[in-house]
Protein backbone atom coordinates (compact mmCIF):
# COMPACT_ATOMS: atom_id res chain seq x y z
CA UNK A 1 0.00 0.00 0.00
CA UNK A 2 1.19 3.49 -0.81
CA UNK A 3 1.10 6.39 1.69
CA UNK A 4 -1.60 8.20 -0.34
CA UNK A 5 -3.77 5.06 -0.43
CA UNK A 6 -3.58 4.71 3.35
CA UNK A 7 -4.35 8.41 3.87
CA UNK A 8 -7.31 8.19 1.45
CA UNK A 9 -8.59 5.12 3.28
CA UNK A 10 -8.35 6.70 6.72
CA UNK A 11 -9.27 10.33 5.90
CA UNK A 12 -13.06 9.89 6.07
CA UNK A 13 -12.73 7.96 9.34
CA UNK A 14 -10.55 10.65 10.90
CA UNK A 15 -12.95 13.38 9.76
CA UNK A 16 -15.94 11.55 11.24
CA UNK A 17 -14.11 10.95 14.54
CA UNK A 18 -13.17 14.66 14.77
CA UNK A 19 -16.77 15.73 14.10
CA UNK A 20 -18.36 13.12 16.36
CA UNK A 21 -15.84 11.67 18.85
CA UNK A 22 -18.35 9.11 20.15
CA UNK A 23 -18.29 7.31 16.79
CA UNK A 24 -14.62 6.49 17.41
CA UNK A 25 -15.45 4.42 20.48
CA UNK A 26 -15.93 0.80 19.48
CA UNK A 27 -16.70 -1.92 21.99
CA UNK A 28 -14.74 -5.01 21.07
CA UNK A 29 -15.70 -8.33 22.58
CA UNK A 30 -14.32 -11.80 23.09
CA UNK A 31 -16.15 -14.65 24.72
CA UNK A 32 -15.24 -18.12 25.79
CA UNK A 33 -17.23 -21.30 26.31
CA UNK A 34 -16.33 -23.19 29.50
CA UNK A 35 -18.90 -25.98 29.11
CA UNK A 36 -16.28 -28.71 28.71
CA UNK A 37 -15.47 -30.90 31.72
CA UNK A 38 -11.80 -30.43 30.76
CA UNK A 39 -9.76 -27.45 31.92
CA UNK A 40 -10.23 -25.54 28.66
CA UNK A 41 -11.99 -22.44 27.40
CA UNK A 42 -13.11 -22.34 23.76
CA UNK A 43 -12.70 -18.81 22.43
CA UNK A 44 -14.48 -17.77 19.27
CA UNK A 45 -12.29 -15.25 17.47
CA UNK A 46 -14.81 -14.60 14.71
CA UNK A 47 -12.33 -16.20 12.33
CA UNK A 48 -11.69 -19.52 14.08
CA UNK A 49 -12.40 -21.36 17.30
CA UNK A 50 -9.39 -21.52 19.61
CA UNK A 51 -9.29 -23.99 22.46
CA UNK A 52 -7.22 -22.48 25.26
CA UNK A 53 -5.95 -24.60 28.11
CA UNK A 54 -3.26 -24.83 30.71
CA UNK A 55 0.35 -24.29 29.69
CA UNK A 56 2.50 -27.37 30.07
CA UNK A 57 4.31 -25.66 32.95
CA UNK A 58 0.93 -25.53 34.76
CA UNK A 59 -0.07 -29.11 33.97
CA UNK A 60 -1.42 -28.74 30.45
CA UNK A 61 -0.96 -31.33 27.73
CA UNK A 62 0.53 -28.94 25.16
CA UNK A 63 -2.32 -29.54 22.70
CA UNK A 64 -4.27 -26.38 23.49
CA UNK A 65 -3.38 -22.74 23.09
CA UNK A 66 -1.98 -21.01 26.17
CA UNK A 67 -3.53 -17.65 26.99
CA UNK A 68 -0.06 -16.28 27.82
CA UNK A 69 1.10 -17.21 24.33
CA UNK A 70 -2.06 -15.64 22.91
CA UNK A 71 -1.28 -12.39 24.74
CA UNK A 72 2.22 -12.32 23.22
CA UNK A 73 0.78 -13.21 19.81
CA UNK A 74 -1.65 -10.30 20.09
CA UNK A 75 1.23 -7.97 20.96
CA UNK A 76 3.34 -9.20 18.03
CA UNK A 77 0.39 -8.94 15.62
CA UNK A 78 -0.63 -5.46 16.75
CA UNK A 79 2.94 -4.15 16.76
CA UNK A 80 3.54 -5.62 13.30
CA UNK A 81 0.39 -4.09 11.81
CA UNK A 82 1.09 -0.75 13.50
CA UNK A 83 4.71 -0.73 12.31
CA UNK A 84 3.56 -1.46 8.76
CA UNK A 85 0.96 1.32 8.89
CA UNK A 86 3.45 3.84 10.28
CA UNK A 87 6.08 2.85 7.71
CA UNK A 88 3.48 3.26 4.97
CA UNK A 89 2.25 6.63 6.27
CA UNK A 90 5.80 8.00 6.56
CA UNK A 91 6.95 6.36 3.31
CA UNK A 92 9.75 4.52 5.12
CA UNK A 93 11.04 1.74 2.87
CA UNK A 94 10.39 -1.63 4.50
CA UNK A 95 11.07 -4.78 2.49
CA UNK A 96 10.01 -7.12 5.30
CA UNK A 97 11.12 -8.50 8.62
CA UNK A 98 9.80 -10.16 11.76
CA UNK A 99 8.25 -9.06 15.03
CA UNK A 100 8.93 -11.17 18.11
CA UNK A 101 7.25 -10.85 21.49
CA UNK A 102 8.52 -12.97 24.33
CA UNK A 103 7.92 -12.90 28.04
CA UNK A 104 9.10 -14.48 31.26
CA UNK A 105 6.44 -16.01 33.46
CA UNK A 106 7.16 -17.59 36.85
CA UNK A 107 4.62 -20.38 37.21
CA UNK A 108 5.11 -20.50 40.98
CA UNK A 109 2.80 -17.48 41.18
CA UNK A 110 -0.14 -18.83 39.17
CA UNK A 111 0.15 -22.26 40.85
CA UNK A 112 0.23 -20.68 44.35
CA UNK A 113 3.57 -22.33 45.12
CA UNK A 114 5.15 -19.06 46.30
CA UNK A 115 2.93 -16.16 47.37
CA UNK A 116 5.83 -13.78 46.65
CA UNK A 117 6.11 -14.88 43.02
CA UNK A 118 4.19 -12.63 40.60
CA UNK A 119 1.15 -13.93 38.78
CA UNK A 120 1.62 -12.91 35.18
CA UNK A 121 4.56 -11.90 33.05
CA UNK A 122 7.38 -10.24 34.93
CA UNK A 123 9.17 -9.17 31.74
CA UNK A 124 8.04 -8.80 28.13
CA UNK A 125 10.38 -8.06 25.25
CA UNK A 126 9.30 -6.82 21.83
CA UNK A 127 11.86 -7.11 19.05
CA UNK A 128 11.78 -5.95 15.43
CA UNK A 129 14.15 -7.45 12.85
CA UNK A 130 13.67 -5.21 9.84
CA UNK A 131 14.82 -5.59 6.25
CA UNK A 132 15.16 -1.95 5.29
CA UNK A 133 17.52 0.67 3.99
CA UNK A 134 15.92 3.34 6.16
CA UNK A 135 18.19 5.69 8.07
CA UNK A 136 18.73 5.39 11.81
CA UNK A 137 16.63 8.53 12.28
CA UNK A 138 13.76 7.03 10.28
CA UNK A 139 13.99 3.76 12.23
CA UNK A 140 13.97 5.57 15.57
CA UNK A 141 10.84 7.47 14.49
CA UNK A 142 9.25 4.25 13.20
CA UNK A 143 9.72 2.44 16.51
CA UNK A 144 8.68 5.49 18.57
CA UNK A 145 5.43 5.86 16.63
CA UNK A 146 4.80 2.10 16.64
CA UNK A 147 5.01 2.13 20.44
CA UNK A 148 2.77 5.21 20.56
CA UNK A 149 -0.01 3.85 18.34
CA UNK A 150 0.05 0.09 19.02
CA UNK A 151 -3.17 -0.65 20.94
CA UNK A 152 -1.91 -3.82 22.65
CA UNK A 153 1.43 -2.26 23.61
CA UNK A 154 -0.27 0.80 25.09
CA UNK A 155 -2.81 -1.36 26.92
CA UNK A 156 -0.04 -3.46 28.48
CA UNK A 157 2.12 -0.49 29.45
CA UNK A 158 -0.73 1.73 30.68
CA UNK A 159 -3.10 -0.90 32.03
CA UNK A 160 -6.68 0.35 32.05
CA UNK A 161 -8.99 -0.43 34.93
CA UNK A 162 -10.71 -3.79 34.51
CA UNK A 163 -14.16 -4.28 35.92
CA UNK A 164 -15.01 -7.86 36.88
CA UNK A 165 -18.62 -8.97 37.27
CA UNK A 166 -20.44 -12.24 37.61
CA UNK A 167 -23.95 -13.55 37.41
CA UNK A 168 -25.56 -16.94 37.85
CA UNK A 169 -27.42 -18.38 34.86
Amino acid sequence: MKPDELRDLQAPLKARYREDPETAVVTMRASGDINSPDVVCKVDTGRALIEAGLHEAAGGNGLTACSGDMLLEALAACAGVTLRAVATALDIPLKGGTVTAEGDLDFRGTLAVDKGAPVGFRDIRLNFDLDTEASEEQLAQLIKLTERYCVVYQTLTNGPPIEVSRRTI
